[in-house]
């Protein structure tokens, strides 16, 4: 099984800290950043100006979305603390919740600049899964994914015990669709599968995978009709996947290869 390793947090001024959660997402966002600019001058569509005008629209309404879907999402019961608990953007973050978020900075800066989306969706997808896969470690680091008790090999020895760390098999899992997504990138494809493919893959695996959180701990994930916030997103994240990937048309770039 797999030692459980916690990393200490840094103090910071005004009683804050500094967590390895923080650091290693910070590092995730920018790999996913330049991996996706590197990607849409490699691949097409040949100019990554508009993702890194964009980035900080995406940045900035993911940690929105992120924090918003952790209270209201998953733990209302921090409401009971005050209005002041949805400022604190850094306490409390849902990834699929980013994603939203993500996903409403990146729509309304293309629509605002009266940019075609679709080019630059296959980047995205291609730092976007290595970036989130980076970002998972931190998860793992803080072990903030518990999940139920298990003698699996690859459950990681939690202070009360062996149990699955879903923060760990979540980067598993997009470390594997990064491998695919790089491999199918260097075919000729039609915009937009690689963006399919992530949203297919990844969505399946965290619907399933969510099924392991744990539910005897005193701060677990709130529960609807017995899914979990992650679990009705990712719904939503499969259909776009299946009409992304079978609404894909060859392109004239994609016809005469890149």
């Amino acid at each position: 099984m797999i030692p459980y390793v916690q990393l200490p947090s840094l103090p910071l001024p005004f009683g804050l800290r500094l967590e390895a959660f923080g650091i290693v997402s910070t590092l995730g966002t920018v790999v996913g950043g330049l991996l996706a600019a590197r990607a849409a001058r490699r691949y097409g569509p040949g100019d990554d100006r508009p993702l890194r005008a964009m980035a900080p629209w995406a940045i900035g309404l993911g940690l929105v979305g992120a924090h918003l879907m952790h209270v209201f999402g998953y733990h209302p019961e921090l409401l009971g603390q005050g209005p002041w608990v949805l400022l604190r953007f850094w306490d409390g973050l849902s990834s699929m919740g980013g994603v939203l978020g993500a996903l409403v900075g990146i729509i309304g800066y293309f629509r605002w600049k009266h940019l075609a989306l679709r080019p630059y969706l296959d980047p995205l997808a291609l730092g976007a899964a290595p970036g989130w896969a980076v970002a998972r470690i931190g998860c793992f680091l803080v072990h903030d994914h518990p999940g139920v008790r298990s003698s699996f090999p690859l459950a990681v020895l939690f202070p009360d015990g062996p149990r699955h760390d879903l923060g760990l098999y979540d980067f598993f899992v997009l470390a594997a669709l990064s491998g695919v997504l790089a491999l199918v990138a260097t075919r000729k494809r039609p915009d937009g599968l690689l963006m399919g493919i992530l949203a297919m893959g990844y969505s399946a695996c965290r619907f399933a995978l969510d099924f392991l959180r744990a539910r005897d701990l005193p701060f677990v994930d709130g529960r609807y009709f017995g899914l979990t916030p992650a679990q009705y997103v990712a719904f939503g994240l499969f259909a776009v996947g299946i009409w992304l990937v079978y609404s894909s048309r060859p392109t004239r770039e994609a016809a005469v290869g890149r």
